[in-house]
């Protein structure tokens, strides 16, 4: 009998344990999981010192909850929502949803100097929220990726040493190939 209740003690015991994990996990409020693109970005391509407009469909949000923006990338510090500059290396700033859950039209201006690629996310305390990007391009509509004639003139110079050096090994070995073939 003894044994018995042991053994039942055991079981309660690990059943409880077992069961603790869920019950921990288990959520007060629903949370949301917004469709992939439920965000954009209008353009999706912006010369540098541009504007574009972040928003989110309907759903990606609860209803009237504080939505924090943040955008990532070179000099991402530099970016402004709606004449708010921020001196820090993300910029961020928070805006209310509507009732249907949307995130309405957020300008954001970038940098003069901005290159590259920026993400641009946006979550609440109800849901995973949703990105976009944005990139850079010149005037012609090519990516600006950051790099011109003056960041790569190193890799001109050393590429024209190694070749000038391989070729003065070429022609020394040609030399004395011919000296002993005499």
């Amino acid at each position: 009998m003894r044994r018995t209740a042991s053994l039942a003690a055991v079981a309660v015991l690990a059943a409880a344990i077992i069961a603790l994990p869920a019950a921990a996990s288990a959520s007060t409020g629903a949370t949301i999981y917004p469709p992939t693109n439920s965000c954009t970005t209008t353009p999706s391509a912006f010369v540098a010192g541009g504007t574009v407009e972040f928003a989110c469909a309907d759903g990606t949000f609860g209803a009237n909850e504080e939505i924090t923006i943040t955008v990532r990338g070179e000099n991402g510090a530099a970016v402004a929502f709606a004449r708010a500059a921020f001196a820090v290396t993300t910029g961020s700033t928070v805006r209310e949803s509507s009732e249907e859950g949307a995130l309405a039209p957020v300008a954001i201006t970038f940098p003069a100097d901005a290159v590259g690629v920026y993400n641009i996310e946006a979550i609440s305390a109800s849901s995973a929220g949703g990105t976009a990007s944005a990139s850079v391009v010149d005037a012609s509509g090519l990516p600006a990726t950051g790099g011109d004639a003056r960041t790569s003139l190193g890799l001109w110079v050393g590429g024209g040493a190694l070749v000038a050096a391989g070729a003065t090994i070429a022609l020394a070995s040609a030399l004395r190939r011919a000296r002993d073939a005499r």
